[in-house]
């Protein structure tokens, strides 16, 4: 499946993004909203009939998702704290791809803080990003390769792991569980996998996991 996320807190359900193979099958997980970091199909076309809650996005991803028939549009304004469902999201822009701009999502409830980045080549505004969250969550389209490209003067792709280890590091964020994963990762071998990342994250100080569906954490 393409990568989503459910924030749950005090009977709430929040899904961040909702790619196309969830077309005809999100509705089971019930969501009170849904939230999307970019118009790209893999985290938005799961849309394409419709939505049964309202979906939040920034302007830009609204202004480039032209293929789904979502009703209840409301809009996230980057840098400007939003609750939903008791929930804050603050949207911090990313460099990922010029037609489709992506955000990253700074997440807080009660005492837990959390940034949730799936798709990047880097971090805008990154120390207020990052500033006290116990849990970066982002890009595991490749571990230590590069997959940045350039049209013109801007980046497009994704950062390595190893890149956003050291981010995390810099900014004092204690773990971090690396989703969205590319073959590099689906298809590698485990136990080098593991033994590789291992090192890195002890290069770094920080503590690091892969997700897996059904993958849960209480903060």
């Amino acid at each position: 499946m393409h990568t989503s996320l459910m924030i749950s807190y005090r009977g709430a359900d929040v899904m961040i993004d909702c790619g196309l193979d969830w077309l005809g099958k999100f509705e089971r997980l019930h969501p009170s909203a849904m939230v999307l970091t970019h118009a790209h199909p893999d985290h938005a076309w799961g849309l394409r009939e419709g939505a049964p809650c309202p979906v939040h996005a920034p302007q830009k991803t609204w202004e480039t998702l032209t293929r789904c028939r979502v009703e209840d549009r409301r809009l996230i304004k980057e840098r400007t704290p939003t609750k939903i469902c008791g929930i804050t999201f603050e949207a911090f822009a990313v460099e990922h791809s010029i037609l489709a701009p992506a955000v990253g999502y700074r997440v807080s409830a009660g005492r837990a803080r959390i940034f949730y980045v799936p798709d990047l080549v880097f971090i805008h505004e990154r120390s207020a990003a990052l500033k006290n969250v116990q849990i970066y969550i982002g890009d595991g389209a490749t571990v230590t390769r590069s997959f940045i490209r350039r049209r013109g003067k801007t980046l497009i792709g994704h950062s390595p792991v190893h890149t956003q280890l050291t981010w995390c590091e810099k900014e004092g964020v204690p773990r971090a569980i690396i989703t969205h994963c590319g073959s590099e990762i689906v298809t590698g071998n485990e136990r080098q996998l593991f033994a590789n990342l291992r090192g890195i994250a002890a290069e770094h100080g920080v503590e690091v996991r892969i997700a897996y569906d059904g993958m849960k954490l209480m903060l």
